[in-house]
């Protein structure tokens, strides 16, 4: 088992005595309280499969579904659905600030398969915020609070708020505002505790975590700066939420949600992959996903994450910079196999 600091050590005592443990959004029980973050271009239906099989989280959450795309019949975004059998309990995550669309889109993603319908109020990045969704949303609560009620009558599966702290840094937008959103609806609140303005940048102010939980009677989601399964622990310590949510921390490493379950659940931690493994996960990640979307586009659009696989390993560097030439999976295992070769032989001779 990985070793720990003792005050990490007590932890992993309360967890094994106490929990923590599943909960209900809704009639949906979320067992273990892990939940896989919505991440754009990331947690798309090849990449839920993978985290699913490998880390067995509670629930799975698509990346951001536009909600006029959809209005518009876009074949490109009907196709992120791709919810399967092996992945439920799912949840879809869509955006938009029209709540007849929004709840429109809502019906389409439960006719997709959809256990919970997630709302985005968090995303900062300025084409979501330019339509007036996403992080946008705290910027207008009664219309965010119109577009709860219009997604909550529309359909008969929960429905869930993802929001950030508040817009501005500072200013803790959250605690009256998830009032407001339970009030409308909502069966639960996912809050990744950085404002707006910070994107990704500084640190996630777990606090503000406990004072949303404080203040609503549904279940509280804790989203932020969950690097380690350590880091899950003292969330659910310091805040007393119902779930942790890994997001960034998972690009490439489904193993981390694996390890995260283990140790909230007492039991030893699993032995790391190995280099291999982590070769061919990449490759079952990529061939999943051409299943979908054809190879040439899949090799493309995973670039960038698959060599997040073997981040910090020898000649991880090298391989990343070959990989963005690769236009084919053959290409691609022959590039990890020599990755894996080169590696081994540089961490024998250390």
């Amino acid at each position: 088992m990985t070793t720990l600091a003792a005050d990490e050590s007590a932890l992993v005592v309360s967890a094994r005595c106490t929990g923590p443990r599943g909960f209900s959004i809704g009639s949906v029980l979320v067992n273990p309280p892990v939940i896989l973050a919505p991440m754009a271009d990331i947690t798309n239906g090849a990449y839920r499969r993978l985290v699913k099989r490998i880390g067995e989280p509670g629930l799975l959450v698509t990346e951001l579904i536009s909600t006029m795309a959809l209005h518009y019949k876009s074949a490109r975004t009907y196709s992120m659905f791709d919810i399967t059998s092996n992945q439920h309990p799912v949840s879809v995550q869509i955006f938009g600030s029209d709540p007849e669309i929004m709840a429109a889109a809502a019906k389409i993603a439960v006719d997709e398969g959809a256990d919970i319908i997630d709302i985005n109020m968090g995303c900062w990045v300025p084409k979501v915020c330019k339509t007036g969704g996403g992080a946008a949303m705290m910027k207008d609560e009664a219309t965010a609070c119109k577009v709860v009620e219009a997604v909550s009558s529309a359909v008969a599966v929960p429905v869930t708020v993802k929001t950030r702290a508040g817009w501005d840094y500072g200013k803790f937008a959250t605690e009256h505002f998830a009032v407001r959103l339970e009030a409308a609806g909502a069966r639960a609140i996912a809050l990744h505790a950085r404002y707006a303005v910070q994107g990704h940048t500084g640190d996630a102010d777990w606090s503000l975590i406990a004072r949303v939980k404080q203040r609503v009677k549904v279940p509280v989601i804790g989203n932020g700066d969950i690097k380690a399964p350590q880091d899950a622990l003292r969330m659910f310590e310091e805040t007393q939420c119902d779930a942790v949510m890994i997001g960034r921390a998972a690009i490439g490493n489904p193993w981390i949600v694996r390890d995260t379950v283990a140790l909230l659940q007492g039991r030893d931690m699993p032995p790391p992959p190995t280099l291999a493994e982590r070769g061919v996960v990449a490759l079952e990640h990529v061939t999943d996903l051409a299943r979908t979307i054809g190879e040439p586009v899949a090799v493309r659009s995973l670039r960038a994450q698959l060599p997040q696989y073997v981040r910090g390993y020898p000649g991880a560097s090298f391989l990343r910079d070959r990989i963005v030439t690769a236009t084919t999976i053959a290409e691609l295992a022959t590039l990890f196999e020599m990755h894996r070769d080169y590696a081994l032989k540089h961490m024998d001779a250390a």
